[in-house]
């Protein structure tokens, strides 16, 4: 498939662009900063978002969705990259649809994604237990009895944990922390008993949770998918997270370029615009093709998961791994060539390298992906 998004897909972008100028600009961010917001982001914001049928861009048609694909989500959070946009988008309509989506049953399916798509539902994926990301090194167990599960362990760095309505919990039924057998991933209720949570501040003022289950009981129907098969649904909506995660990083990456270059041309010195200083031409240059080869690496991963292509979990690995180098290498560059200016609290630019750092991190950084890439490819 050529790597090019067709005309709808490009009116979704140009409509997120303009949607998200208005209403969820950087500016937003700084207000919920400086509420000390509980949840990161504003509840009419996301209205607006379901309103516009983002939260279903993912959701079958057959349970009230758009089903309009991945590369057609990826022209939104590339444009919420731009923005710093926080919203449930990533952790309801991405994450969590894509679980249910891969080993609900069709009651679940048609209950949750429904509500998903519709707005009356937030979710959150729970999977890690310490701070390097190891899917398969999941420890917390879920006890069957006649009843159904009881659950016990902990999770961290859950993103939306603290306010989303549902918890999608990686859990051990058998086997042992390193094995991809026994793992399965159960729904539980935020306000369900025995669930101890504590949101966790953060420098891009995103809502991330430490979540503590403590013989917390679930029914039989709490279950997604087959008991002791759920590493491979699992392993599909981390795929999609970091595709996504590569998209949106991939935004902040074309931001603070435009942000940057447009500083160039505007900022004097020794009499002169620093832009014409052959040293920063050159470094620009260099910021400006790799982000031209990200915009082909992204959109490729995104066009894999459609596809169901056999190698999409690779592509997204080489996607989310090189967006982790050049979000990094934007940032910082942006930071160095606005100077002095570019580390305060005045100037937007400092905002875009605390989200850059916490997404490049989030479900496995370039080390991760580079490893995991090497392994998918027989190494």
């Amino acid at each position: 498939m050529a790597l090019v998004i067709n005309e709808e897909q490009q009116m979704l972008k140009e409509s997120a662009e303009g949607f998200l100028a208005e209403f969820a600009p950087v500016a937003e961010l700084r207000k919920q900063r400086d509420e000390n917001s509980e949840k990161g982001y504003a509840d009419n914001l996301w209205l607006q978002m379901t309103d516009m049928g983002w939260a279903a861009i993912l959701v079958p048609e057959a349970y009230g969705g758009l089903e309009f694909g991945h590369v057609g989500m990826g022209q939104i959070v590339e444009q919420s990259g731009r923005t710093l946009t926080a919203s449930p988008l990533f952790s309801t309509a991405i994450l969590g649809v894509t679980a249910i989506n891969h080993s609900g049953s069709d009651e679940q399916k048609t209950e949750l994604l429904g509500a998903i798509a519709g707005g009356e539902l937030t979710t959150a994926l729970a999977v890690d237990e310490t701070i390097h990301h190891a899917p398969t090194e999941i420890s917390m167990t879920a006890i069957a009895n006649d009843q159904g599960y009881v659950l016990n362990g902990s999770k961290c760095f859950v993103a939306d944990g603290s306010s989303a309505d549902k918890l999608i919990v990686a859990v051990r039924t058998r086997g042992q922390a390193g094995d991809e057998e026994g793992i399965s991933l159960v729904i539980v209720d935020r306000s369900a008993a025995g669930v101890e949570i504590e949101r966790r501040k953060t420098v891009d003022c995103r809502n991330y949770a430490n979540i503590r289950f403590n013989n917390v009981a679930v029914a039989k129907s709490a279950l997604l998918g087959e008991e002791g098969a759920g590493f491979h649904a699992l392993s599909a909506t981390l795929d999609a997270g970091n595709a996504f995660l590569a998209a949106e990083m991939l935004g902040i990456a074309k931001q603070t370029f435009d942000m940057t270059l447009q500083y160039l041309k505007e900022r004097k010195q020794f009499g002169v615009l620093i832009g014409s200083f052959q040293a920063l031409q050159h470094r620009a240059a260099h910021w400006w093709s790799e982000i031209e080869l990200c915009k082909s690496v992204v959109l490729k991963a995104l066009q894999g998961l459609d596809e169901g292509d056999a190698k999409s979990s690779l592509l997204v690995s080489i996607a989310k791994a090189k967006l982790c180098e050049v979000a990094e290498l934007a940032t910082n560059e942006a930071i160095q060539m606005h100077g002095g200016i570019g580390m305060t609290d005045e100037y937007d630019i400092g905002f875009y390298i605390k989200r850059a750092r916490p997404a490049a991190m989030l479900f496995g950084d370039y080390s991760y992906h580079g490893d995991r890439f090497a392994k998918l490819s027989g190494y």
